[in-house]
């Protein structure tokens, strides 16, 4: 399938600008200041971060930048579990120090929550400075008619009022919010792909999904099982 959209997908010289999008972005939130309290350390220690788990979707996802590489997502095809990076907690202890243990924090709040069905997960939508909701629906929109061609649902956190919104615009439907470390509120965020057989119409579901049988899911660079 083809699939034409105002976003190009990353490739591995593509990273350092994701990082730089990605450290932008998250900066001058508060989740980004309880994080890495000491302002003069956030954005090395946001971008050592976000490098490592950028290089992991690209091995077990995709990241796309708008046309323009002024906005990106990056994405984990979750159809089975995802091992954790190489030497993660070598690397995480190197670019935390001290902040490791917020970091781990976060991770784990917001995995015990993670629905447990196969889907595609957003886990960057990075749109920094000025005009950031008109690109930050740019790449949404392109990036995400690539991942409805996976026939799979999205899953997505959002950290903001203003991203919940914009996720809800897109066709996503929220699920109940849970509070973040720093005293934020996250929303869980699920869109069925327009592809997706065999499963209840549109995106209004009950409950969160549940496991299903494997089946095989492929497009142009990656294929993959479902975690049964």
């Amino acid at each position: 399938m083809t699939v034409r959209t105002s976003v190009v997908r990353a490739r591995w010289r593509d990273v350092e600008r994701i990082v730089d999008l990605v450290t932008d972005t998250l900066s001058p939130t508060p989740l980004g200041a309880w994080l890495v309290p000491d302002e003069r350390c956030r954005p090395e220690v946001l971008a050592a971060v976000a490098r490592i788990w950028t290089e992991h979707a690209l091995l077990f996802g995709d990241a796309f930048l708008l046309s323009d590489g002024t906005a990106a997502t990056v994405w984990f095809h979750r159809y089975r579990p995802i091992p954790l990076p190489v030497r993660y907690a070598e690397r995480l202890d190197a670019a935390c120090g001290a902040d490791r243990d917020r970091f781990r924090r976060l991770e784990r709040d917001l995995a015990a929550r993670r629905p447990v069905e196969a889907h595609n997960h957003l886990a960057f939508l990075a749109a920094p400075g000025a005009g950031r909701t008109g690109r930050a629906a740019a790449v949404l929109a392109g990036s995400q008619r690539w991942m409805d061609t996976l026939s799979l649902p999205t899953y997505a956190e959002a950290f903001t009022a203003a991203d919940r919104d914009l996720h809800l615009r897109h066709g996503y439907t929220g699920r109940d919010a849970f509070p973040l470390p720093d005293g934020g509120t996250a929303h869980p965020m699920w869109r069925v792909s327009p592809y997706w057989a065999g499963r209840l119409g549109g995106n209004t579901v009950a409950r969160w999904p549940t496991r299903r049988s494997p089946t095989s899911v492929r497009n142009d660079r990656v294929s993959g099982y479902a975690h049964p």
